[in-house]
């Protein structure tokens, strides 16, 4: 692949949703006959990576499915949204991951999330296959991404090696879990929403929370808010927040991970940090105007018709 500014590596968790609608959910030992069925893609580390490559970004995946045929239904995925997929191994006899979720009547939903092949990523294949891209200053590879739907041993490796590298690392602590030390010192940007930045801290969002962990962390936070926008600090500078776009929303599933993918697009064209969120906000914003994850995903035009600043992907040597 050839070098280019914008390039982004994204090391995570890649799920089959698997929705049932029904009038209403089962008692226990009980069967219903469902209304209908759907089958789409998602998992954390996938959803981000298909945002940043619907804005033109060139993108890597790094993580694990199964030797089956959702695993392969996944990478083919990727290609039709041009995310490079040599990154991705196959377990033998391990299940891809799976989301199997129901929704009722009245939009209420029950997930429940199998890991599979997911849970199989170690540390040593994250490094062998980064080593494998050449990720270095040359690489034109410049912000490395992920969350926590995959051993956080694997994150770890991979954030280590960007950092020796000279890149920017951007961590999504979703779902909400407690980090390792050592992962969010390797940590640049933090993206929580508010229940993970108040399970990590202990305490609602706010502008003295942000703060506070931003200079005892080490590393900058964005707090997505939701309907109330995004708070954003260093540690260095006086903290602020981005207002969240007035749109039509329709269902807000996967709008936190757009976001992310739209801020680390933002930040690997050479974006200032305000114009990154901004970008994010607009591509998660956007992405509630349509039911879906992944398919409800904007395009470059569609986030340039709000306004806001886009990234410019240029060739390099």
């Amino acid at each position: 692949m050839d070098n280019q500014k914008g390039s982004i590596v994204v090391v995570g968790s890649m799920n089959v949703d698997q929705i049932a609608t029904c009038d209403r959910f089962p008692q226990d030992g009980e069967t219903l006959m469902g209304i209908s069925y759907a089958q789409g893609f998602g998992g954390k580390g996938a959803n981000q990576a298909v945002m940043a490559a619907r804005l033109g970004a060139d993108v890597r995946f790094v993580g694990q499915v199964g030797d089956d045929d959702l695993g392969q239904a996944t990478i083919e995925n990727f290609r039709a949204h041009s995310v490079d997929v040599a990154g991705i191994g196959m377990s033998p006899g391990m299940p891809s991951g799976v989301a199997p979720i129901w929704v009722d009547r009245n939009g209420t939903n029950r997930i429940l999330v199998v890991a599979g092949a997911n849970d199989d990523l170690t540390g040593a294949m994250v490094k062998q296959r980064l080593d494998a891209m050449r990720l270095n200053a040359t690489s034109g590879v410049s912000v490395v991404v992920a969350q926590l739907e995959t051993p956080q041993e694997a994150t770890l490796a991979a954030f280590r090696l960007a950092r020796d590298r000279g890149m920017i690392t951007v961590l999504n602590p979703a779902p909400a879990t407690q980090i390792g030390a050592e992962l969010i010192g390797a940590t640049d940007w933090l993206i929580p929403n508010e229940t993970e930045f108040e399970l990590l801290v202990g305490c609602p969002p706010s502008e003295e929370a942000a703060v506070t962990w931003a200079r005892t962390s080490g590393c900058g936070v964005v707090i997505t808010l939701g309907g109330e926008g995004v708070l954003v600090a260093d540690g260095a500078n006086p903290p602020w927040r981005q207002p969240a776009h007035a749109v039509d929303v329709v269902d807000t599933t996967g709008a936190g991970d757009a976001f992310v993918g739209g801020f680390a697009a933002g930040m690997s064209s050479g974006m200032s940090l305000k114009d990154a969120v901004t970008l994010g906000g607009a591509c998660g914003a956007l992405s509630t105007t349509r039911p879906g994850t992944q398919v409800s995903y904007p395009t470059l035009d569609e986030v340039s018709g709000l306004g806001v600043p886009t990234p410019q992907f240029s060739k390099g040597s």
